[in-house]
């Protein structure tokens, strides 16, 4: 889509900034209409139900997300509509030129990402939105959404990620993540962002920014789980909204929908205080009831049932193994399983193994690491397990589908994004050579 390396030079604010003020983006409009989402885990789908609940209110909702799973539109979305081409090619015209200009002024290279943060920049003010929700690349100190100047941000969670670029604990990971809030802002933490509440609490101090927590200044409570829905009871302030219904599954899901939930109310506290109590408790319900987001605990066939889960922290893939057993059973799975390359694949994978007795274990075309080696951390995590591998991803689909139809069993495709999206894209006949990610 750019003609660029994925990341730029160094740090990018500087640069950033003046290449908003090249393209003419109103910053006290960005500020004062925009959320931020960050965190380690959850960040898509609660980025998806704070923008739907928007809709649901009646405003013009912009969403900014990444990566993207089938489409590189899907980053960019009015209203729930995914930028069309003519519009992008527009645009991208625009930021081309912009950058272009501010690269030879100051001789830095910018990078892929933060030109198309740009670019969703412009296409939101050209659209009018009267609500946007970004979701951070990585961290939040050097990330371009840190230009935003958000009052409203959340981390979502926290786990160990990109540690040569957000630190090797928990504490700085959490850190660099919080410094997406403008000074005086207030930060809603996601559950297990509670182990670190004291670090947390001074971090913030002398910023001004308020934490929150889920499960703690926000009351979560009566959560119930099936698969026909989920729904919990919510408590913020005075706001006590009752048996609200979620329609993306996982037990994780509960903390993003009452971050989602929270971060809507205090924004528009902020923006549009004294609006109808009635109108807004809709809003929320219609929002959590009606998001869509593909690629978590996804049912993408009946028969054989199978299930895609894009999770690819260790904390997140736990998370989705005992949110698919509290949804679907513990039985009778066959588990097909990678890692990409970069990733701690024995870690992965180990968190998977003790849980199933069939494992099929086999490489993404994109960034997929080696099978065998796979194969080895299978055994390893489970000794008594039958391990199977397939070199590619259209192997493992014709060998999970002829198996778990033979002997009457359901697929579950686990370990990383890039091998959840091939699988369902190759089950539903398409080719996992065919999908561009960057």
């Amino acid at each position: 889509m750019f003609d660029l390396p994925k990341y730029g030079d160094g740090v990018c604010l500087a640069r950033m900034a003046e290449l908003l003020n090249a393209l003419r983006i109103d910053r006290g409009w960005l500020q004062r209409v925009s959320v931020v989402v960050t965190g380690s885990n959850g960040k898509g789908s609660t980025a998806a139900m704070v923008a739907c609940i928007g809709r649901a209110y009646g405003l013009r909702t912009g969403l900014f997300t990444s990566p993207h799973l089938f489409r590189f539109n899907e980053r960019i979305q009015v209203d729930g509509i995914e930028i069309g081409d003519d519009a992008f090619a527009q645009h991208k015209r625009l930021v081309d030129a912009a950058i272009a200009d501010v690269s030879k002024r100051h001789g830095e290279r910018f990078g892929a990402f933060e030109a198309l943060f740009a670019l969703a920049c412009l296409y939101f003010q050209d659209s009018q939105c009267d609500f946007a929700v970004f979701e951070a690349g990585i961290g939040g100190r050097y990330d371009p959404v840190r230009l935003i100047g958000a009052r409203e941000t959340c981390v979502t969670s926290v786990d160990f990620e990109h540690v040569d670029l957000l630190g090797n604990s928990l504490e700085l990971i959490a850190s660099d993540k919080s410094d997406a809030c403008a000074a005086g802002g207030t930060i809603v933490y996601g559950e297990n962002c509670r182990e670190l509440r004291r670090h947390l609490v001074e971090y913030n101090r002398w910023r001004a920014c308020t934490p929150l927590f889920v499960r703690d200044e926000i009351s979560v409570d009566n959560e119930a789980q099936s698969a026909s829905g989920q729904h919990f009871d919510f408590q913020f302030g005075y706001h006590d909204f009752r048996h609200l219904e979620v329609s993306l599954p996982g037990t994780f899901q509960f903390n993003n929908a009452a971050i989602a939930v929270t971060l809507f109310l205090l924004w528009l506290q902020h923006e549009h205080p004294r609006k109808a109590p009635d109108r807004i408790e809709a809003a929320i319900r219609a929002g959590l009831r009606n998001v869509r987001w593909p690629g978590r605990l996804e049912v993408i066939q009946q028969d054989p049932l199978a299930v895609i889960d894009v999770g690819h922290t260790p904390d997140g893939i736990r998370q989705s193994l005992a949110s698919l057993v509290a949804i679907h059973g513990a039985d009778d799975w066959i588990l097909v399983t990678g890692a990409s390359r970069d990733k701690r694949a024995d870690e992965i994978v180990g968190a998977l193994a003790p849980s199933f007795d069939t494992i099929i274990c086999t490489a993404a075309h994109h960034k997929g690491a080696d099978p065998q080696a796979i194969a080895a951390a299978a055994r390893l995590g489970n000794s008594k397990a039958t391990i199977h591998v397939a070199a590619t991803i259209a192997h493992a689909v014709r060998l999970s589908q002829e198996m778990a139809r033979g002997q009457n069993r359901r697929v579950y495709v686990a370990g990383g994004l890039f091998l959840a999206v091939e699988y369902g894209t190759v089950a539903k006949g398409g080719r996992a050579e065919d999908l561009d990610f960057f």
